[in-house]
């Protein structure tokens, strides 16, 4: 139940809404108080399939930096407000240009497939982004004689290579929050709960991958736990996805895969932030014109993908 202070932020949040034409978008891994602040929550390719058809004037992002970067590229018309311009991703962190464009002339004949944790300016220099929910069909609609570098994440790019069987040219980075989680803790889990499907994101290690009963983004595992006749899981990504797995399956079960798997960046953004921002338009995202004209073109090819 919430208590008084969560209430009374929530109704001011709400009054500045309306008056500054805002919506407010929440990825997955947010605190559940963020997520129920939320106009619509999802994951990386629903959020900026969201932002793109938004008509709001002010877009509040409960998110990571390449997130409200991403909105502010498809949405130079709104205010993209980030609550915590601290929130970054490590990921993203682990490429930029100039290594890219180390990569690119290793490869030069090579279509750039860019996952959507990165910054605007490395999407500026791919061919197309991807998200966890899509990489496989991106990778798909390329042909088969064309070579491909897929950055930044390898974890995920084994995964697309695996099950498309192709050959993919790959950065080294990595999420360091899902490779908390081990193989060992899908062990004990599945030992605790027996019946239990489990779930877990490609970003982790192929190890633990080829324990789990389906390997997907986070809004792949909201429709596969939606659809499932089973009543447990073990749920192996960052744990702020249980809040909505279970606020929306109350008559289900779920169970971290490791309680280790928290996102700091992710938990950064607070219903106090989300105030602030709104009251003051501040920490507005913003991306200089030619890198997000250039970066708007590769993240348009996914979203006609994905359509």
């Amino acid at each position: 139940m919430e208590d008084k202070k969560t209430l009374s932020l929530l109704s001011r949040i709400n009054e500045l809404k309306v008056q500054k034409k805002a919506i407010i978008l929440a990825h997955n891994y947010q605190m559940g108080e963020v997520q129920d602040s939320a106009d619509f929550i999802g994951d990386s390719l629903e959020l900026t399939q969201q932002a793109a058809r938004t008509r709001a004037a002010v877009i509040v992002f409960c998110g990571v930096h390449f997130m409200a970067e991403t909105a502010a590229v498809l949405c130079p018309d709104k205010a993209v407000l980030l609550p915590d311009l601290q929130a970054g991703c490590p990921m993203a962190d682990m490429i930029d240009v100039p290594g890219l464009q180390r990569m690119k002339s290793q490869y030069p004949e090579a279509t750039v497939v860019c996952y959507v944790n990165s910054s605007a300016a490395v999407k500026a220099e791919s061919d197309i982004c991807c998200t966890s929910g899509n990489a496989l069909r991106v990778v798909e609609k390329i042909p088969r004689e064309q070579e491909i570098i897929f950055i930044p994440d390898q974890y995920l790019g084994r995964f697309v290579s695996e099950k498309s069987g192709r050959n993919l040219h790959l950065w080294p980075g990595y999420c360091p929050t899902h490779l908390r989680i081990i193989p060992r803790d899908i062990i004990a889990m599945k030992e605790k709960h027996p019946e239990a499907r489990v779930i877990v994101h490609p970003e982790c290690h192929p190890e633990v991958t080829a324990l789990a009963d389906a390997a997907l983004g986070t809004g792949g595992m909201r429709r596969y736990v939606k659809e499932s006749n089973a009543r447990e899981f073990i749920v192996g990504t960052e744990v702020g996805i249980l809040h909505g797995l279970r606020k929306n399956n109350p008559a289900k079960y779920f169970y971290p895969a490791s309680e280790m798997a928290v996102c700091p960046n992710m938990k950064r953004i607070t219903l106090e932030k989300i105030l602030w921002v709104l009251e003051e338009m501040s920490n507005q995202v913003t991306v200089p014109e030619d890198t997000r004209t250039k970066a708007r073109k590769a993240i348009e090819r996914m979203l006609e993908v994905s359509s």
